[in-house]
């Protein structure tokens, strides 16, 4: 297997499992529609791409000081995740849900910029990346920049088709459910979100 294709598996097996950004994709694009279910999932694959990019480039300086910050950086996404999952909570649904996408366009921006900033608050991530790199044996040479950019593109790639598939079908779903159901839907991930803020908020202590 060539090494773009191995790190589009990566970005894949980094980008599914269910977390906070997963919830927030399937919220918004059962809420706002596909659109910007996508978007969101857009911030943290580019999120995904920046970590990626300090591990397969060698940026070891880079890296090493983003891990020692990461008590102040992760503060932050917890308390962004507390946010976000109290608006979510407190959102009334949208009526004529089955209706067009009625999320307008300068919502994309700003759900993009949600995603990334939770995605970027995690700077473990780097860590991650390195060892995915290792484990299968896709080092980059210091200095092989074209190499380096084939890892990030692969992954950033992977990244994207996972949640491009996963805003797809909430998508699609969100055509089938009403406005009692997405007001519990609101409620359940708000709550999902929230804990997740909670318990990172905890780890700190």
């Amino acid at each position: 297997m060539s090494p773009f294709l191995r790190a589009v598996l990566i970005g894949l097996s980094i980008a599914a499992p269910v977390g906070p950004i997963g919830v927030l994709c399937i919220r918004r694009s059962l809420a706002e529609g596909a659109r910007a279910g996508f978007a969101s999932g857009l911030g943290a694959a580019s999120a995904d791409a920046v970590y990626g990019s300090l591990a397969a480039f060698g940026l070891t300086a880079v890296s090493q000081y983003l891990i020692e910050q990461q008590g102040p950086i992760r503060l932050v996404g917890g308390l962004i995740l507390l946010v976000v999952g109290s608006r979510a909570f407190l959102a009334a649904p949208i009526e004529g849900i089955g209706g067009p996408e009625p999320l307008a366009a300068s919502g994309i921006p700003a759900a993009y910029a949600s995603a990334f900033a939770l995605t970027i608050t995690n700077p473990m991530t780097i860590v991650s990346f390195a060892a995915v790199f290792a484990g299968l044996g896709l080092d980059v040479v210091r200095g092989d920049y074209a190499a380096a950019a084939v890892l990030v593109l692969g992954v950033f790639t992977g990244s994207v088709l996972w949640w491009l598939t996963l805003s797809s079908v909430a998508g699609l779903l969100r055509r089938r459910i009403g406005v009692g159901a997405l007001r519990w839907i609101n409620r359940a991930s708000g709550i999902v979100i929230a804990v997740f803020g909670i318990s990172i908020l905890m780890s700190l202590l």
